[in-house]
């Protein structure tokens, strides 16, 4: 069954879309079937699938309320993934799912029904605590958060790790994280790498080999609507992902992947 990861940190700007979207097409690229879904009303994860969010109907929202099921609502895209949209009507769900049964469980029964169809399923969640994070940490098994080395980031993280535990002690008893992700990495920067050093030192073998640099072409990709992988290849974000992926793998220790792309043998709507 499909591992699921929520893409996650309550502070906003670290770099949550741009994983999920690079490390989702990356993961395909080692012939892996990957879901990715976009659980962020701002739909950027979407866009940056080279999907225009106006145009995507039905949505992850539509799931939420049970009006559709995921299988229907998945869309194909270019780069052998499959991506479950959203788009700004996704808004609305915080206020629809108040009266609706279990509705902290919603994404986690719908994705019941499509688990043995992929390897992995990436979250990008949104940058706050609300109940469509709290349904994206409900369905996860993992929690992969991504962070700048800043002093900010230490507090945002702290605050995080205990959403976390109550996430675990009242919801889901399974979840746990996965890792934590460097983010526009700056080795010139003092503090840069004594926050590092600080995040290997407290959470060891959590903190994942694979630095992603501050790089212009990651912030390029997203307007073309690709990953990195799919933009430039040979940019150093491109391969850090890359590389990510390889360590994803590893720590799953999922059977070696090819580095040629298959396409994903994921249902989904063309």
């Amino acid at each position: 069954m499909a591992t699921v990861i929520a893409v996650t940190n309550q502070k906003g700007g670290v770099g949550k879309t741009t994983t999920a979207v690079n490390l989702a097409a990356c993961l395909a690229e080692l012939a892996q079937r990957v879901l990715l879904i976009d659980l962020d009303p701002q739909g950027n994860a979407t866009t940056g699938c080279g999907v225009v969010k106006r145009e995507a109907m039905p949505t992850v929202y539509h799931v939420l309320i049970g009006s559709s099921t995921l299988p229907a609502t998945c869309l194909r895209t270019d780069f052998a993934f499959d991506l479950l949209p959203a788009n700004r009507e996704l808004a609305g769900a915080e206020v629809d799912l108040i009266d609706l049964v279990r509705r902290e469980y919603r994404l986690r029964e719908a994705l019941a029904t499509v688990r043995d169809t992929y390897d992995f399923v990436l979250l990008d969640c949104p940058p706050a605590l609300n109940m469509l994070t709290v349904n994206g940490l409900v369905a996860a098994d993992r929690v992969m958060i991504p962070m700048q080395c800043e002093y900010y980031a230490l507090e945002g993280l702290t605050d995080l790790v205990a959403t976390l535990k109550k996430v675990r002690a009242h919801l889901n008893p399974v979840l746990e994280i996965e890792g934590l992700l460097r983010t526009m990495f700056d080795p010139r920067s003092t503090l840069t790498q004594q926050v590092s050093r600080d995040l290997e030192a407290h959470f060891g073998g959590k903190v994942y080999r694979t630095i992603i640099p501050r790089n212009v072409r990651l912030a390029e990709a997203p307007s073309h609507g690709k990953p990195a992988i799919a933009f430039d290849r040979a940019s150093k974000g491109a391969q850090a992902y890359l590389a990510l992926a390889h360590e994803t793998l590893a720590r799953h220790r999922h059977p070696a992947a090819t580095a040629k792309a298959q396409p994903a043998t994921a249902g989904g709507r063309p």
